[in-house]
């Protein structure tokens, strides 16, 4: 019993994926800065108050659905073109780690309003981001790969005692709901495909690459001519969905399931053009992968930083013997100069 008690207080007291839910941040931030920009020329024509879904209809749909949009408050152009923008932006903002939680919060909002705008541009993706970013909100998600202006940190400091020794639980709560959340979507959708007659049978990746609107053309047909890719890719996707959780279980096998899910994406966004769904599932995947991506950016910041104290010191050391020479003095040799030394600390 101490022994459960102790590691739960050290769970409690540690924050854990504080790399992967930052790389999170930044991933979902680029997501809904892509999608603004991809549809920048016909934003008009697709999300305008005379696109081609009449203002009128849309929002009577919100209505009748119980759901909110910022578009829906106006008709006018000018109202359009001010949140339109707005949410480009701070979808830039959340990429780039600027404005904290609120930023977060409120690039939330617009994403959830221009999605509710045009439905049919959708692929999946929009789904999962609606439930993840408010989880991210209770993370540590701008600790890392942010700008920070301190405004934060001074406003933490003058909350209660009690109040701060919540924000390491509340991080970990989030980390687990974003990884629970992930292993829901796998198995469900594993599930789900196991029922189909077509998933049984070994030929519905045939299928699937056939459909128009998710077909690539200069590479799909590479996989669905050939029996074997399509039969083993048929049978090696609804394994992989349905046993994901148990990987993530056993911390050995962690990184390597994840790994296969960040390819296995990484193939839907390449071979079926959903793009925004296989970054947004990436994106949740780097929970799994933190303590891989702190080794490796600390690593990285290290070598940076002794390169740089390379440059700056051998000017001076060049210089060194000859203004020694010239006041008379026995000349240094370069391999006496010092270079001060670097840290390279594990990140929080």
């Amino acid at each position: 019993m101490r022994r459960i008690l102790a590691k739960v207080d050290g769970w409690a007291s540690s924050p854990v994926s504080v790399v992967g839910v930052s790389g999170a941040r930044v991933l979902l931030g680029f997501v809904g800065l892509m999608y603004y920009i991809s549809q920048y020329g016909d934003r008009a024509f697709l999300f305008g108050p005379n696109s081609v879904l009449p203002w009128q209809e849309f929002t009577g749909r919100v209505a009748e659905n119980g759901s909110f949009s910022l578009y829906t408050i106006s008709s006018s152009d000018a109202w359009f073109e001010i949140i339109f923008h707005l949410g480009l932006v701070f979808a830039l903002l959340v990429m780039l780690g600027v404005g904290g939680r609120v930023g977060l919060a409120v690039h939330w909002v617009f994403l959830w309003s221009i999605y509710e705008r045009q439905t049919v541009l959708l692929d999946g993706g929009d789904n999962l981001a609606y439930l993840v970013i408010p989880m991210l909100l209770l993370t540590r998600c701008y600790d890392r790969f942010s700008f920070s202006s301190g405004i934060g940190a001074k406003v933490v400091e003058r909350l209660p005692g009690q109040l701060r020794a919540t924000a390491t639980p509340l991080h970990n709560l989030g980390v687990v709901a974003i990884a629970l959340q992930m292993c829901l979507v796998y198995v469900v959708s594993g599930l789900y495909k196991v029922q189909g007659q077509m998933w049984q049978d070994g030929t519905a990746l045939f299928y699937v690459l056939r459909v128009p609107e998710f077909t690539f053309p200069a590479l799909s047909h590479l996989v669905y001519e050939n029996d074997f890719l399509v039969f083993s890719g048929t049978y090696v996707t609804v394994l992989f969905l349905v046993y994901f959780p148990l990987g993530i279980l056993v911390p050995a096998l962690r990184p390597w399931a994840a790994v296969m899910s960040i390819g296995f994406h990484l193939g839907i966004g390449l071979f079926m053009g959903l793009t925004g769904f296989a970054l947004t599932m990436v994106a949740c995947d780097l929970v799994f992968l933190s303590r891989g991506l702190d080794e490796a950016v600390t690593f990285g910041a290290g070598q940076f930083r002794k390169a740089r104290s390379r440059r700056l010191d051998r000017p001076s050391a060049e210089r060194a013997p000859e203004e020694e020479a010239a006041a008379g003095a026995e000349p240094v040799r370069g391999d006496d100069v010092s270079l001060a030394p670097v840290s390279s600390g594990k990140a929080r």
